[in-house]
């Protein structure tokens, strides 16, 4: 989108003042409620559509770096709505770096950037009490495009990867399984993880109607299990159908969905039942889905560093 120095200069110094957080958790909470409330679940399969992009995380084109936490699921959304063929993404000022430029007309998407501060006179009454300053949570907006809105950028940048072959085996899925170090049970009907053991438990694959599913599940368990006390820590012992419970599920349905687009698994299944607990608790609290996300993108992080860590010790190994 053509924009005007005056603009750009706004839209930066409203980046550095912070938006009102508020009014931003409102914005985003309100855009994934009504995903949810019109029957879509937006980080289930978002690549569905035959012209969008393959299973993959959204990054940045210019770093090669990924998104995450709710900003996975804006971006996702994005490329559902528009049929982009891609999941890389610039700022404006990024498209000029790279070469090209934001087509005219383009409208960007919001993504948001976390961070604290400590106010001046936060830093005067430390000072004065000699206890430690109060960081403030704020929350920025910026505005970025998927490549597919920009034109002339140099060839090389971060593209996405090649999709998987179709097999009922994906040999990274079970190595990222076997890296975790998590008990891993195969047989029976339920899919579960059971904190006080530490183990998850599946069905064997072959009893799924679709077998890749049979990942996402594996992979829904194990972001439970990176929720332990020896792991990331989270509190796991919330009773079935209360709230504390929905949030935890809502981890795991979005752990699992970034994992499979990190792995390139394009599972079918919808956990569709948990619809209506997720908004209750979404539209009581209007910062749950940025929590939720932040601590699935923890969880698939610590998963994936099990992994690399595996992948490099083999190698040593090996040479």
């Amino acid at each position: 989108m053509s924009r005007s120095p005056n603009r750009r200069a706004r839209g930066k110094a409203s980046a550095e003042s912070g938006e009102p957080r508020v009014n931003l958790y409102d914005e985003v909470t309100a855009r994934i409620v009504a995903e949810l409330e019109a029957g879509r679940v937006p980080w289930v399969q978002p690549w569905s559509a035959a012209a969008c992009a393959g299973p993959s995380l959204p990054r940045n084109a210019l770093t090669g770096r990924s998104y995450s936490g709710v900003n996975v699921l804006l971006l996702w959304g994005a490329v559902i709505a528009h049929g982009y063929p891609s999941q890389s993404w610039l700022t404006f000022r990024q498209a000029r770096e790279a070469g090209g430029s934001v087509m005219k007309g383009e409208r960007g998407q919001t993504v948001v950037y976390a961070d604290r501060f400590v106010p001046e006179a936060e830093k005067v009454k430390a000072a004065a009490s000699g206890e430690d300053a109060k960081a403030v949570p704020f929350l920025k907006r910026f505005t970025v495009f998927n490549i597919a809105q920009c034109e002339g950028l140099r060839p090389g940048l971060a593209l996405d990867p090649a999709p998987l072959p179709e097999r009922e085996i994906v040999p990274v899925a079970e190595e990222v399984i076997a890296a975790s170090g998590v008990e891993f049970r195969i047989g029976g009907s339920r899919a579960f993880y059971v904190p006080s053991a530490n183990f998850v438990q599946v069905p064997p694959q072959p009893a799924f109607f679709e077998q890749i599913n049979y990942y996402r599940t594996c992979l829904h368990e194990l972001t439970h299990a990176t929720g332990h006390a020896k792991r990331l820590g989270r509190d796991l012992t919330n009773a079935f159908g209360n709230k504390g419970y929905a949030r935890e599920e809502l981890v795991a349905e979005l752990g699992s969905a970034f994992l499979c687009a990190a792995l390139g698994i394009v599972p079918t299944v919808r956990h569709a039942d948990y619809i209506a607990s997720w908004l209750e608790v979404l539209r009581e609290d209007n910062r749950a889905i940025f929590r939720a996300a932040s601590q699935a993108s923890k969880a698939a992080d610590w998963l994936l560093a099990r992994h690399r860590e595996a992948t490099e010790e083999h190698g040593r190994i090996a040479a």
